[in-house]
């Protein structure tokens, strides 16, 4: 295996994390973005607030996107497996 090689398969390994946890992410920040919209124009300064209504919504878009991202898993794993047979 060549440098180049290995540093493609790295590559790809940290663009598919990304594009697997972006979706998820996006919906923490809007959440925690729109509570703290909520609590500063009703000056309720409590931390706490926030994180029941986000980890609902990351769970929820967990559920929703959860067969996207298995598949999408699924297809880079296949496609890994796939070029172990083309290393010299």
């Amino acid at each position: 295996m060549s440098l180049g090689s290995a540093v493609e398969l790295l590559r790809g390994g940290i663009l598919e994390t990304l594009i697997i946890s972006m979706p998820i992410l996006l919906v923490g920040m809007v959440v925690g973005l729109i509570i703290s919209i909520i609590q500063a124009t009703t000056s309720i300064q409590e931390q706490t607030i926030t994180f029941v209504p986000k980890i609902a919504a990351i769970l929820i878009a967990i559920v929703l996107l959860g067969p996207w991202m298995l598949t999408s898993l699924r297809e880079f794993t296949i496609r890994l497996f796939s070029q172990i047979g083309n290393l010299p």
